[in-house]
């Protein structure tokens, strides 16, 4: 091996490795969720996962709220972390 491979062999060992949070992140944020979202759904005395013809206000909150822990959990399995 001659010296400039080597030198760029510990170069980028030495550097600190930007890493994404990936698909583990990612799984256990959605668990989070989820786990929120039928703590809510429970809260207004309903269960999560039940189709009803028309939601009360309360499931369109928590509906909501769903989607916005859901959209957070897209920013940590992109956002890139050391």
């Amino acid at each position: 091996m001659n010296f400039k491979s080597l030198a760029l062999l510990l170069t980028a060992a030495a550097a600190p490795q930007v890493v994404v949070a990936g698909p583990l992140a990612y799984g256990v944020c959605q668990t989070g969720c989820n786990a929120l979202v039928v703590a809510c759904y429970a809260g207004a005395g309903f269960t999560f996962g039940v189709a009803l013809p028309l939601a009360p206000p309360a499931i369109i909150a928590c509906n909501v709220g769903l989607g916005t822990c859901m959209a957070g959990c897209a920013a940590v399995a992109l956002a890139p972390t050391l």
